[in-house]
């Protein structure tokens, strides 16, 4: 469920367990945070990011605010950062949107910095890890849309919609290097338009939903691991049967 704040002295937030989550107003930044497109729930906390390009750490039973970064673990602000440019130096705080949060088993927590494109890895408690870039040179609306993990104990991959370039990248997780891709822009089965959440199921397999006008969901059958042979698959076809 999605809460759309109050705008009063400060903000309110329904976490996972119903407390009512105050957000005081001297957080140091200059607009009040709506909730953005991802909450995530642990035992112990919720997680929002906001359409401002920071990330909240809330106690899920008291209600307590625990804290908030921008990129790198930076104390966050609201300065305009402009256009993202790819031959600049890395951005110091989160652009608009800040479109995804998802936390692996081991505590590593994945945040999609989704304009800059870049995937950020911090510790729970705000401390940043690594970064990777994908499709660096994508502009406009980012290529960093969402991520969901593999199903093996380890989570050993990463599963990146990339809404800009129409495609899934398959990413190794721990050390964010990027394997395949499969995808293409288009209208047809295993193809995209704005793919822009993902998500797996208990036995591995994918879904996918699109944005604008593609409008729909699309299930990957998981069929187990293979060699890669190239680094785009291009779209993946469904395999014709005969009876």
């Amino acid at each position: 469920m999605q809460i759309r704040p109050l705008l009063l002295a400060c903000v309110l937030a329904l976490t996972a367990r119903g407390a009512m989550a105050a957000i005081p107003e001297d957080m140091g930044v200059t607009r009040l945070p709506a909730p953005g497109p991802h909450w995530f729930w642990a035992d112990d906390f919720t997680l929002f990011n906001d359409i401002d390009g920071r990330s909240f750490l809330i106690d899920a039973d008291s209600g307590k605010f625990k804290r908030y970064w921008g990129a790198y673990g930076n104390k966050p602000d609201d300065t305009n950062l402009g256009r993202y440019n790819p031959d600049a130096p890395p951005a110091q705080q989160f652009r608009n949107p800040v479109h995804c949060a998802e936390l692996a088993r081991d505590g590593m927590l994945y945040v999609c910095d989704r304009v800059n494109d870049r995937i950020q890895v911090f510790t729970k408690d705000g401390k940043f890890v690594k970064e990777q870039w994908i499709e660096k040179d994508s502009l406009a609306d980012g290529s960093v849309w969402d991520i969901a993990f593999s199903k093996d104990p380890q989570q050993k991959y990463i599963y990146l919609a990339d809404g800009r370039n129409m495609k899934v990248h398959i990413i190794e997780r721990v050390s964010l290097t990027e394997l395949t891709s499969f995808g293409d822009g288009g209208r047809q089965p295993g193809q995209f338009y704005g793919v822009h959440s993902i998500a797996t199921d208990s036995k591995g397999n994918i879904y996918t939903t699109e944005t604008y006008e593609g409008k729909r969901l699309q299930k990957f059958v998981y069929k187990g691991l293979g060699p890669v042979t190239k680094p785009n698959q291009g779209t993946v076809w469904p395999t014709r049967t005969t009876q």
